[in-house]
């Protein structure tokens, strides 16, 4: 993982190169006020403080300093000085007034890159963020250390993750933040959560389906679950999807993903809360021993499902982990997961579709969406449609035979799991950028975390 902590340090007084931020609305004004070398070499190069324009600002003796385009100063967020971070040269910079606190996310995500699988370059030297509130420092870094975990996690090719790589990573975590980890596997799995070894079951032995359960905190603390989808390789199942369809089907366990790096922050943080984190991985392969259309899977909870299509999968295994998690009597459910294209169809790649049992929590979702620049959308749980789900020989269906509504049917079917008196969400998320912007490149991404972790951090405050 990048080393992000040495990219943003507390401010000293210390020599820097100052950036200027311009917006377009206050860029005339600001030039007006600029020494006369400054403003020729800001018109020199074009520079009127639109997004992502950056201007070397020639000074005296030798020194520069930088005017980086923010657009509209209303919009200053999280990625406002990620492409200042990409392009400036090696060395140390402050702003020329104010405190870069969210956008000092993405200067540290700006230096982020997965190289595992490249031949190694000469790296480029660091560009040092200097801040003058150190107290928000260690939760940029580590918010930074989250989505860079997302992100690995999800580019890292399916040959290289299954679910015991998956199991591997959990381990790693428990051991690095002190919680404790249990592993449900093999007959154990098929008995206690057979819609997990259901799905699993196709696949070879050394990618066998289990549950990860990793628990932290106080007992005595607000009790949190977190529930992340973690299907590795999602061929579609005997419905088999087009190549086209599973090109990019290692980063169906992005739901995992999220909830691991969801999970450090949490536990870094000293959240005072009682962490419960259910991560169900499998490999949906097409082989003999594979599901099939049609088969009824019985569910942890008793329900029956019959499987009308075996590409509707990650809904089953999140269906046993959210029983699981309903047992121990959380206060709050949180899910992640890859889990529709409709939802992708309705609100594309950027727009993680929130569908919630409680409006409050809603709200707060939504909330902590805005403020931290990490959008999400409410979708309803339309009662109306939860007849979609019938089956004429099991308590229910994994599918709908209609051609619409197929997120909400899916977070329906989730419901079905989830205690009706417990706040519960459910965040349909892409983990994937399709293009690369400043500080976001293309591949794996955390879409919808720093909605949650802005909730979690004001629901329940950190007492260090």
């Amino acid at each position: 993982m990048t080393d992000f902590q040495p990219l943003l340090v507390a401010d000293k007084g210390e020599p820097a190169t100052l950036l200027y931020l311009v917006d377009r609305a206050g860029f005339d004004d600001w030039l007006t006020n600029q020494p006369e070398r400054i403003r020729q070499t800001a018109q020199a190069q074009g520079f009127r403080g639109e997004a992502r324009q950056i201007a070397i600002l020639a000074g005296d003796g030798g020194e520069w300093a930088a005017a980086v385009g923010v657009g509209k100063a209303e919009a200053l967020g999280p990625w406002c000085l990620a492409k200042a971070a990409e392009t400036l040269p090696e060395g140390r910079y402050r702003l020329h007034s104010g405190d870069p606190d969210a956008a000092a996310l993405g200067w540290l995500l700006a230096h982020y890159s997965f190289d595992r699988y490249k031949a190694p370059k000469a790296p480029r030297g660091p560009r040092v963020l200097l801040s003058a509130d150190p107290a928000r420092i260690d939760e940029m870094v580590q918010l930074a250390e989250a989505t860079a975990l997302v992100r690995d996690l999800v580019n890292t090719p399916a040959g290289d993750l299954g679910p015991a790589d998956i199991e591997a990573a959990a381990r790693s975590l428990a051991a690095e933040c002190g919680a404790e980890i249990s592993v449900t596997a093999g007959r154990a799995l098929a008995e206690g959560y057979p819609m997990i070894a259901g799905v699993g079951q196709g696949a070879t032995q050394d990618r066998a389906p289990r549950l990860i359960e990793i628990e932290w905190g106080n007992p005595a603390a607000p009790r949190v679950a977190l529930v992340g989808k973690g299907v590795c390789f999602d061929t579609g199942g005997l419905d088999i999807k087009p190549s086209s369809g599973m090109r990019l089907m290692k980063k169906d366990m992005g739901g995992a993903a999220h909830v691991l790096g969801l999970a450090r922050l949490i536990m870094k943080r000293r959240l005072p809360v009682r962490l419960h984190i259910l991560v169900p991985t499998v490999e949906n392969s097409v082989s003999g021993a594979a599901f099939r259309p049609g088969d009824i899977l019985k569910s942890r909870k008793g329900l029956t499902v019959e499987i009308g299509n075996t590409d509707a999968e990650g809904r089953l295994i999140l269906g046993d982990a959210l029983t699981r998690a309903g047992e121990s009597s959380p206060e709050l459910i949180l899910d992640f997961a890859t889990l529709t294209g409709a939802a992708r169809v309705a609100l594309g790649p950027d727009l993680p579709a929130l569908f919630a049992n409680d409006d409050r929590l809603a709200a707060d979702l939504l909330a902590g969406g805005t403020d931290s620049g990490d959008p999400l959308w409410r979708m309803p749980l339309w009662d109306g449609y939860d007849e979609m789900l019938a089956s004429d020989i099991a308590d229910l269906g994994n599918v709908s035979d209609a051609p619409m509504a197929g997120a909400v049917t899916a977070a329906l079917f989730l419901r079905r799991f989830v205690p009706a008196d417990v706040a519960w969400a459910h965040l349909d998320t892409f983990a994937w950028r399709s293009s690369s912007t400043p500080g976001r490149p293309k591949g794996g991404e955390a879409l919808g975390l720093r909605a949650a972790w802005t909730l979690l951090s004001r629901r329940y405050p950190s007492q260090e």
